[in-house]
């Protein structure tokens, strides 16, 4: 019992109790109105508008409508007025048969806040039916031995109408034997008893035709009539009568067709044909002549029309046992009409929003009404909703309730939702309606645009076409429509070195990145900048996400040769002592390259050769060395073509041109350059010139050694500020010392040391300058010690 009551409450189930929600949210009375029936459609019953104390305007605004109980909409709302209209014409007879007065119920509800009126329509009777009796003819057999005051019931007249409208008396034909009064039932009908005035004699009047009339109480009055035959017959003592009456009987609503309800019994204690008795119904209606049938002989009452709780809760069935004299009892059988649960519930929805926005509060999704036509435990209802969706049920005035939002709906979680409404009786066996409500969840701007990643890495080879495809940035908006139409943007720039604008562009509506220009790998090997991606609610939502472009490098320099200089005035030789041995160190070619990677990757190469297989270059670092021992026979000069190539694709080159002089010693004197030819022919100045031009150049050396010597240490001693002229580590190509050591020409040395300018887009080489060890100086020492000796 437990968890069946905790189920109960999980499904929120709303029991539907009339006696409790009677008034208990109605705010107001009940309004009356009234209307005489028969009045043409449209015809102006009330202002509501003003009954309500509601402007026409706020009438309208908040969705006013009229419904019926009887779920026929009779009544029409002028929302422009605040009119109360006939919607079609109504016949009071139609609606409420003979029950007086007639009143037809409706309500008026408001949506947004929602809010319920009670209002009653009176329905006023018109006199527009005549009395109708059952028969055009009567016939009535009267014994002759009747007694004058004997009372003879006739069979009464109908009239729809009801009230004033309705019969009021009966009238005959003048005579002088009979008359007519008008007796009063219970039940509220007027029924004609025939009054006998004087003794008959059948051997003198035989038969009377009489008319008789019913009038009503109209103005002017209406009637009706029928003929009234009268026979006179033989003598017949006694009567029928019923062994019991009034006969009681229940009889459940969903009885077949045919089935016996009683039977009934008279007996007349004549004999013969006066006691012999047939059964006949007296005074039915055509309702009961249609419900029920009985056997004229056996007096079996049988169902002959399907039974309706609803609709007649009782019958009050009038029977006569007529024998064969003419003479006739009459009984009563009471029927009552006990109900089944044959009714299932019924939904009435009369408001439904079908589309509610998302992130809304509390919102009013239907109003609907519930009805059971059974009664008892049969018309006892439960409404529900599933459990496990975010709506509640809320019972309102009398069988209303209003569906509305537990909370907030969230478009992106769920965008439709499908809400069964069950309304289960509490009879035996229970009956149940479901009624399904689709909602759907409209879309508001609650989510900002999202990048598919945080960051991008975008790569591009330098030289590229301008308008180049170099990538996409991709962003998704779970809204929809306009909501989710996303429009992509360059976020400007906090680095003033980097002309965004002037490098890459964005397709708006897909976010396709282009470079606008060709890229320098050289002046800009990588940049960052955002883009943002909004969407096109209101107000807009946006985000960003970063974007870095790789430049890759591209073979687009060829190797730039740092030693020896090639734009000097005169060419640099280089001195080799014929004593050399085979890999003896003549000089190292320098050379660098602007590209990076395997772009960069140099190579030398020994293109010509004055005397091939002298000398020889090391691929990959460009020393130049000796490949053999020198002899006497070897030419003194020799001119060597130095290729410097790189590792592109495809590769670039560089030569150089390099001068090498042949001497027997570091004492002999310079000898003039390859290019003056001419002058070798001359003759050869004094030893004492020699020895003097030999002495200045190695004084000069030693002097220069020193103030390079000195220029090192204040250098390395000034720290930064040296630093700050020869290293330059924004630049393409970081500062770097390049060694050339050996035994060569000049027996010491020599590191060269390259910087580049700090203007990094330019890439140009700012300085480069020997650099001298202390050995340098030991060495001219030695050579100026060993002069006199090379003298003598």
């Amino acid at each position: 019992m437990e968890a069946g009551g905790e189920r109960f409450l999980r499904q929120r189930q709303v029991l539907f109790l009339f006696v409790f929600l009677g008034g208990s949210l109605a705010g107001s009375q009940s309004r009356r109105y009234s209307v005489a029936e028969e009045k043409e459609r449209g015809f102006f019953i009330s202002n509501l508008a003003k009954d309500l104390g509601l402007s026409v305007g706020k009438l309208a605004a908040r969705g006013a409508q009229v419904v019926c109980d009887d779920d026929k909409q009779r009544l029409l709302l002028d929302r422009q007025t605040g009119d109360l209209l006939l919607r079609e014409k109504l016949d009071r007879e139609d609606i409420c048969g003979p029950v007086e007065p007639c009143v037809l119920h409706f309500q008026v509800f408001l949506e947004t806040p929602v809010q319920f009126f009670e209002g009653e329509l009176l329905i006023q009777d018109i006199n527009d039916h005549s009395p109708v009796f059952p028969n055009r003819e009567m016939l009535l057999k009267i014994p002759e031995n009747s007694q004058p005051g004997t009372v003879f019931p006739l069979k009464l007249a109908q009239d729809l109408d009801v009230g004033s409208n309705g019969l009021q008396k009966y009238t005959i034909s003048p005579n002088s034997h009979f008359h007519v009064v008008t007796r009063n039932h219970s039940e509220g009908n007027k029924y004609p008893d025939l009054v006998q005035d004087k003794a008959l004699d059948r051997e003198e009047q035989p038969e009377f035709s009489l008319t008789l009339m019913a009038l009503d109480g109209g103005s002017p009055p209406r009637s009706g009539t029928s003929m009234l035959r009268i026979l006179i017959m033989d003598v017949n003592d006694n009567a029928p009568e019923f062994v019991h009456t009034p006969y009681e009987v229940q009889v459940l609503e969903n009885i077949p067709l045919d089935s016996p309800i009683l039977t009934v019994l008279a007996r007349d204690v004549d004999a013969g044909n006066f006691g012999t008795v047939s059964y006949g119904l007296f005074q039915a209606s055509e309702e009961i002549k249609q419900t029920f049938s009985i056997n004229e002989v056996t007096g079996e009452i049988r169902l002959t029309k399907k039974l309706d709780f609803e609709q007649i809760k009782s019958y009050h069935v009038e029977i006569e046992a007529t024998d064969g004299g003419g003479l006739s009892g009459k009984g009563t059988v009471a029927i009552e009409v006990v109900d089944v649960n044959d009714n299932a519930p019924e939904i009435t929805i009369p408001s439904l929003t079908c589309s509610i926005p998302e992130n809304a509060p509390e919102t009013v999704v239907s109003i609907f009404r519930i009805r059971d036509r059974d009664s008892g435990d049969n018309g006892r209802m439960v409404c529900s909703i599933p459990g496990n969706l975010p709506f509640i049920l809320k019972p309102t005035l009398k069988n209303f309730y209003t569906l509305v939002t537990e909370s907030p709906l969230d478009r992106e979680s769920r965008a439709e939702y499908n809400i069964t409404i069950t309304v289960t009786d509490m009879g035996t066996p229970r009956l149940k309606t479901e009624h399904n409500i689709t909602v759907l969840v409209s879309d508001v701007n609650d989510n900002a645009p999202a990048f598919t990643q945080t960051s991008y890495t975008l790569s591009v080879r330098e030289n590229n076409s301008p308008a180049l495809h170099i990538g996409s940035v991709r962003a998704t908006d779970r809204d929809e429509g306009a909501n989710a139409q996303v429009t992509y943007s360059l976020l400007p720039t906090l680095d003033a070195h980097v002309p965004l604008a002037s490098l890459v562009s964005i397709n708006p509506d897909n976010g396709h990145l282009f470079a606008l220009r060709s890229l320098d790998y050289e002046a800009l090997r990588a940049f960052e900048f955002r883009v943002g991606a909004a969407d096109r609610g209101s107000p807009a939502l946006s985000s960003q996400a970063l974007v870095r472009v790789l430049v890759a490098d591209d073979n687009d320099n060829a190797p730039f040769v740092l030693y020896p200089l090639q734009n000097a005035s005169a060419p640099c030789t280089e001195l080799v002592p014929r004593a050399a041995e085979a890999g003896y160190l003549v000089t190292k070619v320098v050379a660098v390259d602007g590209d990076s990677g395997q772009n960069a990757w140099l190579s030398y190469q020994l293109l010509k050769a004055t005397e091939p297989g002298l000398f020889g270059v090391w691929a990959h670092n460009g020393e130049v060395r000796t490949a053999r021992l020198l002899s006497e026979r070897d030419a003194a000069k020799h001119r060597l073509l130095v290729l410097v190539k790189d590792n592109g694709e495809p590769p670039l080159s560089a030569s150089v041109t390099l001068h090498v002089l042949l001497v027997d010693g570091f004492s002999q004197p310079y000898l003039p350059a390859p290019e003056a030819e001419a002058a070798d022919a001359a003759p050869a100045a004094p030893l004492t010139v020699y020895l003097v031009v030999a002495l200045a150049s190695v004084s000069s050396l030693f002097v220069l050694s020193v103030l390079v010597f000195v220029a090192v240490w204040l250098c390395r001693r000034g720290g930064a500020a040296s630093v700050g002229r020869c290293s330059v580590p924004e630049g393409p190509f970081p500062g770097h010392l390049v060694d050339v050591s050996g035994t060569g020409t000049l027996s010491q040395s020599y590191q060269y040391e390259v910087c580049l300018t700090g203007d990094h887009e330019t890439g140009e080489f700012k300085f480069l300058k020997p650099v001298f060890p202390k050995l340098l100086v030991q060495n001219t020492e030695r050579e100026i010690k060993r002069k006199p000796q090379l003298q003598e």
